[in-house]
């Protein structure tokens, strides 16, 4: 053992200094500055949460270009949206401009014939001339069917296109029977029916009551209107390839619907959800299914503010987003091929990052180890002293060290050549890492046929039994050894123990060690020799 202040007695004989406490290289120094480099299990968790970072991180930016892409993509879907509805709002209203226009004029033609037949001057101008008074030129519109003034009983008795009224009775039609029983209907627009006077042309009337100086019913003034007005202003409207356009009654009634189909004419819509949302406000906007079609469509309508008419706009959504869906699958396969790439080019460089740091540490391991043997190097060693010198000066815990010599191993190489003499020492070596089993015991190759165990937290008694071990494995294998008095290879081991103080250093250790194995050697070889102090 080494006293207890630490320090190597004067005057103790050795047989040299060993190379590694001069540390001529100033090895030691340049270890300790770096000993706080990181272990190999941290760059080894380095080496592979790198490349998982660099994979994760390619995964994440493609994952948030896909997402940018996706929500401008989505935003696009919401603007074509916007853009149809607002379009199918400027053609609602400029379609019921138009008619409100016309019908405008046509009340107003209407009001003067019922003015008219209240005059007794009128009433007796002749008939050309009371035909030229009633009805004014609204009766040469493009649309316009007939303009006539219709008895109690239902009969013609005056005809805007002929001084000899046509022959007809019309008191079955609907509109002539509002007007005969509800006195205070004012402008009547009726539902769509065919001219008996027209060859059963498609119209709508409209229609105002004539009443006897006492209120009684007299009959009606009506003008009718040929569907084809609504069927050519319908189809100037711009609604893409499934769109469409309807002027409804408020009571349900289809009166025209542009795609045009003679079946849809006067049919009753009332019961369908659609008509329920145009009558549910003025104005509406809303994605509903046409009971006629199937299509699903954006519908716009507006109710007239002064008729009992609702116009129509619906936009199929097919149509809305057939621009959209044509860029956006364009884009977006080109978005999703690009973040595939990147994804691929992360999953590529990780691979290549993986590589070059497995490369970087079987070269560091190849470093800090011996090519030989396998154990650690000098420089490693180093490391490896210092670490445990300090912990075992921190915890006060006792600090072991052997010092291993194989016997006579140059007359060895002399006998038996130099590969032979790299085998027994790899199989000197393996017998060394055999043999010490805790984690923290390490050892390494000092040089030549040297070898140093450091046992951390081991006291002496622990240390004798280990290097007990180690010579006797040595001595098992039995290895031919002519230049030895015991005919084989043997090793000569030399232990010293010593529990760090605040003003010691590892290198009286080491001395204390080689001293010990010095002394092996002296007494015999193939033997343990614990350092005693002087």
């Amino acid at each position: 053992m080494l006293s207890s202040n630490g320090q190597i007695p004067a005057g103790m004989g050795m047989h040299r200094v060993p190379d590694f406490p001069e540390d001529p290289e100033g090895e030691l120094e340049t270890i300790k500055k770096n000993r706080k480099a990181p272990s190999p299990a941290g760059r080894l968790w380095r080496s592979r949460l790198a490349p998982q970072a660099i994979i994760c991180g390619g995964v994440f930016v493609a994952l948030v270009m896909v997402l940018l892409c996706a929500t401008v993509m989505y935003q696009g879907r919401l603007d074509a949206m916007d853009r149809a509805r607002e379009t199918s709002r400027n053609l609602v209203l400029i379609a019921e401009r138009d008619i409100e226009r016309n019908f405008e004029l046509y009340a107003l033609s209407l009001q003067a014939v019922v003015d008219g037949m209240g005059d007794p001057h009128v009433l007796a101008l002749p008939p050309p001339l009371r035909r030229q008074v009633l009805f004014d030129r609204a009766t040469t519109a493009k649309y316009l069917g007939s303009m006539l003034v219709i008895d109690a009983s239902g009969d013609i008795v005056i005809d805007s296109a002929s001084d000899v009224p046509r022959p007809g009775n019309f008191s079955d039609r609907p509109y002539f029977a509002v007007q005969r029983d509800n006195p205070d209907v004012g402008l009547y627009v009726s539902e769509p029916f065919r001219s008996r006077l027209r060859n059963g042309s498609p119209s709508i009337a409209l229609t105002r009551r004539l009443s006897n100086p006492d209120g009684s019913f007299a009959g009606i003034a009506l003008i009718a209107i040929n569907l084809e007005y609504f069927h050519t202003l319908f189809a100037g409207l711009s609604l893409g390839p499934n769109g469409a356009v309807a002027l409804i009654s408020q009571n349900g009634i289809m009166i025209m619907r542009q795609p045009y189909d003679v079946r849809t004419i006067g049919r009753d819509i009332s019961k369908a959800s659609t008509f329920r949302n145009f009558v549910a406000e003025k104005e509406s906007s809303f994605s509903d299914t046409a009971t006629i079609d199937g299509v699903r469509r954006l519908y716009t309508a507006k109710n007239f503010p002064d008729l009992p008419l609702i116009i129509m706009v619906a936009v199929a959504e097919q149509d809305i987003y057939a621009a959209w869906r044509r860029r956006a699958t364009t884009i977006g396969s080109l978005m999703v091929a690009f973040a595939l790439g990147f994804v691929g080019l992360s999953f590529l460089l990780g691979a290549q990052l993986r590589h070059r740091m497995r490369a970087e540490s079987e070269l560091e391991l190849l470093a800090r180890t011996d090519g030989l043997t396998g154990l650690n190097n000098r420089r490693t060693l180093g490391e490896i002293l210092d670490q445990e010198w300090r912990r075992a000066r921190r915890t006060r815990s006792m600090f072991s060290l052997l010092f291993i010599d194989i016997d006579r191993f140059k007359a060895y190489n002399d006998t038996y050549g130099h590969q032979a003499g790299d085998d027994a020492l790899t199989a000197v070596a393996r017998c060394i890492g055999e043999n010490i089993r805790r984690p923290a015991d390490s050892a390494a190759r000092y040089g030549g046929e040297e070898f140093v165990v450091v046992l951390p937290d081991t006291p002496a008694a622990g240390a004798a039994r280990i290097a007990e071990k180690i010579r006797a494995a040595i001595s098992e294998l039995a290895i031919e050894h002519a230049g030895s008095e015991y005919g084989r290879v043997t090793a000569s081991i030399g232990t010293a123990s010593w529990a760090p103080e605040a003003d010691s250093d590892v290198t009286g250790v080491i001395k204390a060690a080689d001293e010990a194995l010095y002394n092996a050697k002296a007494t015999g070889r193939n033997k343990v020799s614990p350092f005693l102090p002087a």
